[in-house]
């Protein structure tokens, strides 16, 4: 990753709502943070300013926002969503924002809440942030291993 150190804040930017997760400073451990309201589609720029206001309140040097591909690579229009709200997200705050493919993180933590023996109606609410808690996992696990994964928001997605 690009930044030495500090918290890393993921996102899982949604139409409904837009799960948010946290690194400790350290970037080894991943955990759910925030559930922020709102239609990332509708409102991009406002659901920015809300995740833009987490990244101050943790202190976190690095945003990864999850870009959703198909199994083909291909981008759908839930990557030019996530694309969009990366670049309102990155004019919002001072602090890099990457884009990361994020193929199976919400089926995931779908199949990890339904192991835990919650039910459909009780997963609903939390999917999002556990979809980025498992993105953001994802990511510091492959930066101890050496790989950077990720673009910054203004160019393209994939491991470097």
């Amino acid at each position: 990753m690009e930044t030495p150190s500090g918290a890393v804040l993921a996102v899982d930017v949604g139409r409904a709502r837009t799960g948010v997760a946290v690194s400790d400073p350290g970037r080894t451990v991943a955990s759910p943070l925030a559930t922020v309201a709102g239609d990332a589609a509708a409102d991009p720029a406002g659901v920015a300013r809300q995740v833009a206001d987490l990244v101050v309140r943790h202190g976190a040097t690095l945003v990864v926002v999850g870009l959703p591909l198909n199994l083909s690579g291909a981008e759908g229009p839930s990557a030019a969503l996530a694309r969009r709200f990366a670049g309102e997200l990155a004019a919002a705050t001072p602090v890099p924002v990457r884009l990361v493919d994020e193929r199976f993180t919400t089926t995931t933590a779908h199949r990890r809440l339904r192991e835990t023996g919650r039910s459909e109606r009780r997963r609903r609410p939390v999917v999002d942030r556990a979809a980025a808690t498992v993105l953001l996992q994802h990511v510091l696990d492959a930066a101890g291993a050496g790989t950077d994964l990720g673009r910054p928001a203004s160019e393209g997605v994939g491991a470097a």
